[in-house]
C-alpha cells in the first residue's frame, strides 16, 4: 500500500490544509465535494499544491508532523501557488 502527504490551498481563501491519505484521489473529493462538515468544506474549492509518496505509513506521518509544524509551514508558505 502507498501513502501519500498532501497539501491543498484554496486561492479564494488563502489558506492551506496539509493532510495525508492512502487513496489521494477519493480524499481530494472528499475535500471539494463530498464531505458535509468540517474545516475543508469551509474553504472550497482547494488545489492540490504538493504531494509527496511513501512506502510506509510511519515515514509519511511524519512528513505531515512535520509540514504542521512552525519550520513546515514556513516551507509551505514558500511552494508555488499558480494561481
Amino acid at each position: 500500500m502507498e501513502f501519500v502527504v498532501y497539501i491543498l490551498y484554496s486561492s479564494k481563501n488563502n489558506i492551506h490544509y496539509t493532510g495525508y491519505t492512502s487513496h489521494l484521489i477519493d480524499r481530494f473529493k472528499s475535500h471539494n465535494k463530498l464531505s458535509t462538515k468540517g474545516f475543508t468544506k469551509r474553504y472550497r474549492p482547494w488545489k492540490v499544491i504538493y504531494v509527496e509518496f511513501f512506502n510506509d505509513k510511519k515515514n509519511a506521518l511524519k512528513l505531515e508532523r512535520f509540514l504542521k509544524s512552525g519550520q513546515g509551514r514556513k516551507y509551505i508558505k514558500s511552494l508555488p501557488k499558480f494561481d
